[in-house]
């Protein structure tokens, strides 16, 4: 019995320590996916992240009553006894964060952080180790289980992050990612599913980072063309990887750069004695290699490939501008550093004018797809024609640039040929488009005109085409399905212009006889204040032009009784008395008198 009494009062003590000592939950990795997501992370904006955990640790502080004092800060440390609610445990995540959303930001300069800029980056990644750390041994004592583990992943991710930065003992760093991940791991087979696909998220996203410390500490053989793959999934804990990996490609393309010497461009071959310029150049030939090798990249990620070669090769410009600054009067230099310009430019507009198709797929793609999907909105035949206009601009300037010297080469004049060519499609291609805009406007002359002129165009177009050999055959049969295209919607508009010119004196007729002068003649019009005890629409319907009926307008004149005309008769007949007497008199003196 009194075994039984003290395991009673074992368990009521338990009860009332539980009661006194509430286990709280957070799900760690939901809270900061959400916030993060909401306020910048979601386009890598850490500034405005970073703003955001400010103001929410300012919120907390002030709903706890925690604050460091108005005058003075007096610090106040958060301790075990401390944590009375959860709200204590969400002070901790949220200063790691704003620590390590600030050392991201410094990580996101344009030319990276300066070495002053650097150890302050270290700093703070410091800081946000620390409050992890603080953040996981607390919720050990004072969090369930979930949330403890939860916890102890993000300290070590934290941890993980502090060492990739410092690229220091990268078996260390490798042991954290590697226990961030087996947490995630395993969390992510329990769960609702948000939670689930949360988790194998962050599973992927600590793998790039995991194999690069695997590379470093020697214990992998991966390539990095791997890691370049790995380097094209999106997330902020990705976003420390990128900048190592940008680092590294860096590298490999300065060793590679000391072996390129020259820039061939049709027939040409221009030295490049610059560093840089050869580095960017080269950063743009493996894009393109990129972006043509694998034909499995969407559409919109080549539009985001065809931004990056732009940079690599504006960046590959400004070097050579430079360069031409400080030539001097050394001629030979001077007309090296020229044709190369010259030819960056060109490569740079025939990429340009690449991107551009590849817009016109897409556009025409959407323009093609059923009108009815509210899925996407369907291209206008507007927007085909100003993208038809840039390609257009494209052509012709790249054929002036070919042509710009006077002693062109056979090379440099077949080139500005084929994209004179290019543009006649373009216009042909252009035409069309503008047909149909006016087509859907139902102006049936203009529309036929366009498409005369369009199929013109593209028979003159193929004649030039097919008497050359070396042209691309899909060009040809575009313009082939361009041709016929025109032939009939020539045929459709010519009947369709009959057909409404027939029905325009039935129309006419039908108009006139409904016409009366009389006030009763057409069918009276009731209005929405006339009939408000009778549920029936006064608004036309939306697929119809009919005219609502709520309100007439302009207004009916009405006839408005005006206010009486007084008229004051009497002043003409009264005879007002005589006020001489009450005048004030001059006073005159004695000249005056005499005289008057």
């Amino acid at each position: 019995m009194a075994k039984e009494n003290e395991a009673i009062s074992m368990e009521i003590d338990d009860k009332k320590t539980d009661q006194m000592n509430p286990k709280f939950s957070i799900n760690v990795l939901q809270l900061l996916k959400s916030a993060q997501m909401q306020h910048g992370l979601r386009h890598g904006d850490y500034t405005r992240y970073r703003r955001y955990c400010t103001a929410r640790l300012r919120r907390l502080y002030k709903s706890l009553k925690f604050t460091h004092g108005q005058g003075k800060y007096n610090k106040r440390a958060i301790t075990e006894t401390t944590v009375t609610e959860v709200r204590y445990l969400h002070v901790l995540l949220y200063t790691a964060e704003r620590a390590w959303s600030h050392a991201m930001e410094k990580r996101q300069l344009p030319n990276g952080p300066v070495p002053c800029q650097r150890i302050y980056l270290i700093g703070r990644l410091r800081k946000a180790v620390k409050w992890a750390s603080l953040f996981a041994q607390l919720c050990a004592v004072k969090g369930d289980s979930r949330t403890s583990l939860e916890a102890e992943a993000y300290a070590s991710f934290m941890k993980g992050t502090l060492l990739f930065e410092l690229e220091q003992n990268w078996e260390t760093a490798l042991m954290s990612f590697k226990s961030a991940r087996a947490v995630y791991e395993q969390l992510g087979k329990y769960g609702d599913i948000e939670n689930q696909v949360l988790c194998r998220e962050r599973v992927q996203e600590l793998d790039p980072n995991i194999n690069y410390c695997s590379i470093k500490a020697g214990k992998s053989n991966i390539k990095t063309s791997e890691l370049a793959d790995m380097g094209q999934m999106e997330g902020p804990a990705l976003d420390l990887f990128k900048a190592k990996l940008e680092a590294v490609m860096d590298e490999a393309r300065s060793q590679q750069a000391a072996s390129m010497t020259e820039f061939n461009w049709l027939g040409h071959r221009f030295p490049v004695a610059n560093a840089k310029t050869r580095v960017s150049i080269l950063k743009a030939q493996e894009l393109e290699k990129d972006l043509h090798g694998s034909a499995a990249v969407p559409a919109e990620k080549k539009v985001v490939m065809y931004d990056k070669i732009f940079a690599a090769y504006h960046e590959a410009r400004g070097c050579i501008r430079k360069d031409l600054v400080n030539a001097g009067d050394t001629e030979n230099v001077k007309d090296d550093l020229s044709g190369l310009d010259k030819a960056v430019s060109a490569v740079l507009g025939q990429r340009t004018i690449e991107r551009n198709q590849l817009l016109v797929t897409i556009a025409k793609s959407k323009f093609s797809r059923n009108r009815d999907d509210k899925v996407e909105k369907a291209t206008k035949p507007e927007g085909l024609v100003r993208l038809y206009d840039l390609l257009i601009q494209n052509t012709s300037d790249l054929s002036d640039l070919v042509t710009s010297r006077r002693d062109s080469t056979p090379e440099e004049v077949a080139f500005a040929e084929e994209f004179e060519l290019k543009n006649q499609v373009f216009r042909a291609e252009r035409c069309f488009y503008l047909a149909k805009s006016y087509s859907l406007a139902g102006k049936r002359a203009e529309a036929y005109v366009l498409y005369s002129r369009a199929r013109s165009l593209a028979e003159s177009t193929l004649q030039k085409l097919k008497s050359m050999s070396s042209f691309d055959k899909d060009i040809i049969q575009d313009l082939e399905v361009l041709y016929n295209n025109s032939r009939s919607n020539i045929c459709i508009e010519h009947a369709a212009g009959i057909m409404e010119e027939e029905k325009a004196p039935e129309k006419l007729t039908k108009g006139v006889s409904n016409i009366s002068l009389a006030e009763g003649g057409n069918k009276a019009k009731i209005f929405l204040l006339e009939k408000l005890d009778v549920y029936e629409s006064s608004v036309a319907d939306p697929n119809t032009k009919g005219v609502p009926h709520i309100e007439p307008f302009p207004p009916v004149f009405q006839a408005v009784p005006r206010n009486p005309i007084v008229l004051d008769i009497a002043f003409n007949s009264i005879e007002f008395p005589s006020l001489e007497s009450r005048m004030k008199k001059e006073k005159k003196g004695l000249i005056s008198r005499f005289w008057g």
